[in-house]
């Protein structure tokens, strides 16, 4: 995907988190187990921050949201996900597609902030990027513990 600015490539990733804000509420509100439900709003929240960040970003100069508080640690891949073919959201999915869909869905996030953070032309952009990448990378762990899990409960 070619984009023309800076700016073009920050609209695009508010956009991807808008989208997904909305597929975890709308996952969320069609979960039956508590556990997951809890897991897609919390990680609609997580989406909402993630936008936050973003549309306060502006790196015209030096970027000005700071990031200092932030602590930084490496986030395993089980690469369940990398494995898969993406599919699109319908209601009444099945369980074990919505979490297909939630992995790869985390799974292009974390492609495309590791894309930002390697075009970012200042530290604290790049920062910023490198945060998004922890936080998609943590969602998609998350994500693909759980699909192991309910295989696993299914006898695969």
């Amino acid at each position: 995907m070619e984009f023309q600015s800076y700016q073009a490539i920050i609209d695009f990733a508010i956009e991807k988190e808008m989208e997904a804000v909305s597929f975890y509420e709308e996952a969320a509100g069609n979960e039956s187990r508590e556990e997951t439900r809890k897991m897609f709003l919390d990680f609609a929240k997580e989406e909402q921050k993630h936008l936050y960040l973003l549309q306060n970003l502006d790196c015209t100069g030096e970027c000005t949201l700071v990031t200092q508080d932030y602590k930084f640690k490496w986030i395993s891949d089980l690469k369940r996900s990398d494995l898969m073919v993406g599919i699109v959201w319908q209601k009444g999915m099945s369980y074990r597609d919505i979490l297909i869909l939630a992995m790869k869905r985390e799974e292009n996030a974390l492609r495309l902030y590791n894309e930002l953070h390697r075009q970012s032309e200042t530290e604290t952009a790049r920062n910023i990027f490198k945060i998004l990448c922890q936080e998609e990378a943590r969602h998609k762990l998350g994500l693909e513990k759980l699909f192991d899990d309910y295989m696993a409960q299914l006898g695969d």
